[in-house]
């Protein structure tokens, strides 16, 4: 039996299900999540969707996305909780986790098999792909609200299909997604068309620090230009794109201060370089093109960490 065989089977044998994925819920957590509890439903299962943080503004027009719920505690009686892109229980951020059978889905090249049953597919060009073909597998018809939630999940976790290992499979995925009742027009638009302004003020707080040396750039914001702005953590998602897609620029990193003396560092490339692979060392994960971590310290001292580690990697492979 294959690794989706097994996932199905224990989806099978039990009737109530705790579904989460990681903290700063991004678009295939958040999509991909909400899809599997609706696919569940339809299998005659029960599931509740159980995050460790807020879903971020952009995401709450999804289809049934009022319904999750955010706690710090596991609580209620659950047959399996399906974990969807962690590398660890301790990524959910939910205490009373490790007291379940676990289920874990995941797509990252930086995957660890922890749970009780371990689907790990780095081709998939996000875990929504991994959700869809479980649908089909478990005869599941995709609704428009299934495709909804889907497809915003490819679109955001592809990088609105600029990163690896977006593929023809990929436009081939979008293509039945929207076939099932997704809208493009209108998902691209919640997503990238409806941000706060305090977005914006951040990001202009952003670029005022913006850096430049070779094919790197980076940029940083403090706690005050967070305060300043009125910013939440959630503003923080995909600032370091604008660094990336300058002219040359090949790597691009985006330093935030957090409140607990700690610096959140998110990496994106547009091919030549792993970010995976540096994110990893700093016991983070993510995609080759898309990565994130946190350092204890300061700002300056994560930077000269961070980058130092970065053009060492850069020098090995010149």
């Amino acid at each position: 039996m294959d690794k989706l065989g097994q996932v199905l089977h224990h989806i099978t044998e039990r009737r109530h299900f705790l579904v989460t994925s990681h903290t700063r819920p991004d678009g295939d957590a958040i999509g991909s999540t909400l899809a599997l509890a609706l696919i569940l439903r339809k299998m005659g299962k029960s599931a509740e969707i159980v995050f460790g943080d807020s879903v971020p503004v952009i995401y709450r027009p999804l289809p049934h996305a009022e319904t999750i719920v955010h706690t710090s505690r596991v609580n209620g009686s659950y047959d399996a909780a399906i974990i969807l892109e962690c590398d660890s229980v301790l990524r959910t951020r939910l205490q009373g986790l490790e007291e379940h059978f676990l289920i874990n889905i995941d797509h990252h090249q930086t995957s660890k098999p922890f749970a009780d049953v371990n689907w790990i597919d780095p081709s998939a060009c996000a875990v929504a792909e991994m959700v869809f073909r479980l649908a089909l597998a478990a005869g599941v018809k995709i609704t428009p609200e299934i495709a909804t939630c889907l497809y915003t999940a490819v679109l955001t976790d592809t990088g609105a299909f600029c990163y690896s290992p977006t593929s023809a499979r990929t436009f081939e995925l979008a293509k039945l997604l929207v076939e099932h009742g997704a809208d493009p027009a209108r998902i691209a638009q919640n997503v990238y068309f409806s941000s706060p302004t305090s977005k914006m003020r951040l990001l202009g707080a952003a670029l005022s620090n913006l850096h430049r040396e070779g094919i790197v750039a980076w940029m940083s914001v403090t706690r005050q230009d967070m305060h300043r702005c009125g910013a939440l953590e959630e503003d923080c998602e995909g600032l370091v794109n604008y660094a990336l897609g300058i002219a040359g620029v090949e790597v691009a990193v985006f330093f935030r201060e957090t409140n607990d003396q700690r610096v959140r560092i998110s990496m994106r490339s547009k091919g030549a370089v792993n970010v995976a692979g540096i994110a990893e060392k700093f016991g983070g994960g993510g995609h080759e093109c898309a990565s994130g971590f946190s350092v204890p310290g300061g700002l300056r001292a994560a930077e000269e960490k961070v980058l130092g580690e970065l053009h060492s990697k850069l020098a090995q492979t010149s």
